[in-house]
């Protein structure tokens, strides 16, 4: 093996067991838990196997996805919006579940939880946003992308305080750089 390899992905994950990429996954770190989550994620979706499996790659998927480096506003929204976008398609496509991930209110609160704005102040600020300096773009660019899912996932949740903070949030994004 010449040094140039070690700079190249190992191989086409997208033919292994989940055994294997599970296995696998547990002693990666960076480049490659980003491929794991991407070939698990497809998996997940695109997958003729029982939803039980179906279900065990979105796992897979989050896990990866949760082990990616982080530590940058942007790569942590980026990571929310991976979690959320998945989670929400699981619970649409495979149903709502006892599992945490699978749990709609649980996923609104984590949705909630991740934005370090309240819509109020998103509103304002989005306002005159041409005007704001490029960090304070970014933060209101960041929860657009992480309420991305929310009118999806608004027909899971039922009545009441979250779900008001949810639709307050679908209003604003439409006006979020």
């Amino acid at each position: 093996m010449s040094d140039t390899d070690h700079d190249q992905p190992i191989q086409d994950l997208s033919t292994w067991t989940i055994d294997r990429l599970e296995a696998f996954a547990t002693a990666q770190q960076g480049q490659e838990l980003e491929r794991i989550r991407v070939v698990a994620q497809s998996r997940a979706y695109g997958s003729d196997e029982p939803q039980s499996v179906r279900l065990r790659w979105a796992k897979l998927s989050l896990n990866a996805n949760e082990r990616v480096p982080g530590g940058n506003p942007w790569n942590d929204a980026r990571k929310s919006r991976q979690n959320f976008a998945l989670r929400t398609w699981i619970i649409e496509h495979l149903g709502p579940g006892t599992d945490r991930d699978w749990d709609p209110e649980a996923l609104a609160a984590d949705t909630l939880a991740a934005l370090t704005l309240d819509p109020g102040q998103a509103s304002t600020l989005s306002a005159n946003w041409h005007d704001l300096p490029s960090e304070q773009i970014g933060e209101l660019r960041r929860h657009k992308n992480m309420t991305a899912h929310l009118d999806r996932l608004m027909d899971f949740i039922p009545s009441g305080p979250t779900k008001d903070r949810l639709n307050s949030w679908t209003e604003v994004r439409k006006h979020l750089p």
